[in-house]
């Protein structure tokens, strides 16, 4: 069986559906303003990043380690591309969903120390994710080179799962605030 061109393409058409579904699916939820169904939208989207992250820091980081290069960068050519959109896309629009339900709550006040530390807590996490972006370019770019660099590809994807298990910490943190938050225990309110 000959493969096609785009069988062999490392980002192809049906990569943008990764972004658009659910950011049209956020808008939609958002537009609705039922605080019930954001709540959950929120909650799935940060908790699937969350997990993303910690299972990436965790255990592919590991498993990553001890695999042959070869297979290593067989892994790093799908991972890639679905992580290169998808990562940013669940990130933004936890963000997103959180702000608008903070807001719809009536609890968005930069009065309140606990959301405070939760912006503090989410402009970590969008720095180090943009970390992240530059790294998975670098990484795409060179996997499309005809010979490519095979260790500096492998170096890199290591930056980014060592950066997920840094990200899940930070994302410990602000599931404690929410928590909390969803509980009606706005500590250190003044």
């Amino acid at each position: 069986m000959q493969s096609t061109e785009e069988d062999n393409r490392i980002i192809k058409p049906s990569s943008s559906l990764i972004v658009i579904i659910p950011a049209i699916l956020v808008a939609i939820v958002i537009l609705v303003k039922n605080l019930t169904i954001l709540d959950y939208t929120h909650v799935l989207l940060g908790g699937t990043w969350t997990g993303i992250d910690l299972f990436m820091g965790l255990v592919l980081s590991r498993v990553m380690i001890k695999m042959s290069v070869g297979a290593r960068i067989e892994f790093i050519k799908r991972l890639v591309p679905m992580m290169l959109f998808f990562m940013p896309t669940i990130a933004s629009l936890a963000i997103t969903a959180g702000i608008y339900l903070a807001w719809y709550e009536g609890i968005f006040k930069l009065s309140y120390p606990v959301i405070v530390a939760a912006g503090i807590i989410v402009v970590i996490l969008v720095i180090t994710g943009f970390v992240f972006l530059p790294n998975e370019l670098r990484i795409l770019l060179e996997l499309r080179k005809g010979s490519p660099d095979t260790g500096k590809i492998s170096r890199l994807a290591m930056i980014n799962f060592r950066l997920s298990g840094v990200q899940a910490a930070f994302q410990f943190a602000i599931i404690f605030i929410m928590a909390n938050i969803a509980m009606g225990n706005l500590f250190l309110r003044f």
